[in-house]
């Protein structure tokens, strides 16, 4: 549906264990980044979604870790759009070492009225990158 968009990301010690390999969780906060500045490269971010009354979260997430990252390795991460709903989208995304995968996940995202708390369509702003 969209082009692959990806970022460069290097392991971090803060992001591995006593052993040198990526902690588990963090391969979510590489997807995030990524979902993250492909808002920014779609002219938007976070906060101004915020300040208009709209927030973003994780619907659903489908994860499979295939093989371990470790500190000092420089990985990419990619975000695609999948499926696009009234008020969901669907990321597939992958983080590699070279052309190893390493994580894959299925990352549904929600559109939701920040104060309200319940689903809502998106703004036309938003859906326009969704679009591309």
């Amino acid at each position: 549906m969209s082009a692959s968009f990806s970022i460069p990301i290097r392991v971090y010690m803060e992001d591995t264990d006593a052993g040198g390999i990526v902690y588990y969780v963090n391969y979510l906060k590489f997807m995030e980044r990524a979902r993250s500045e492909w808002l920014r490269a779609q002219g938007l971010d976070q906060q101004t979604l915020l300040d208009e009354g709209t927030q973003l979260v994780v619907y659903r997430l489908a994860c499979h870790y295939a093989k371990p990252a470790c500190l000092d390795e420089a990985l990419e991460v990619t975000a695609s759009i999948t499926d696009v709903g009234r008020c969901r989208v669907t990321f597939e995304q992958r983080v590699k070492r070279g052309q190893e995968l390493l994580c894959s996940a299925t990352v549904e995202i929600a559109c939701l009225d920040a104060k309200r708390l319940r689903p809502k369509a998106w703004p036309a702003n938003f859906k326009a990158g969704l679009d591309t």
